[in-house]
């Protein structure tokens, strides 16, 4: 899950291995980093009923309230970037 003005982070569950595979983390750092953001009021945590057990991940709608700071930050990132690479430093 990502957030940011492309949609990668959609509010469309997302099995764990999912996420790992996307993130291209450990599976260690990435259960840190969920539980975090579901202390932090970011994402749902539902284990479902399955064979075997797999566990889904979903935002919230309070995460929502992190996209225009996020948006703000990729134009920034861009436009650094661009600066960067055009030689005016």
């Amino acid at each position: 899950m990502e957030i940011g003005p492309d949609s990668r982070f959609e509010r469309r569950k997302q099995k764990f291995n999912e996420l790992g595979r996307e993130a291209d983390i450990s599976p260690r750092i990435l259960s840190k980093e969920l539980q975090e953001m579901e202390m932090d009021g970011l994402v749902n945590r539902e284990v479902c009923d399955t064979k075997p057990v797999t566990v889904q991940y979903s935002l919230t709608e309070y995460a929502d309230t992190l996209n225009e700071v996020l948006f703000a930050m990729e134009k920034w990132g861009y436009s650094h970037r661009q600066h960067n690479t055009s030689g005016d430093l």
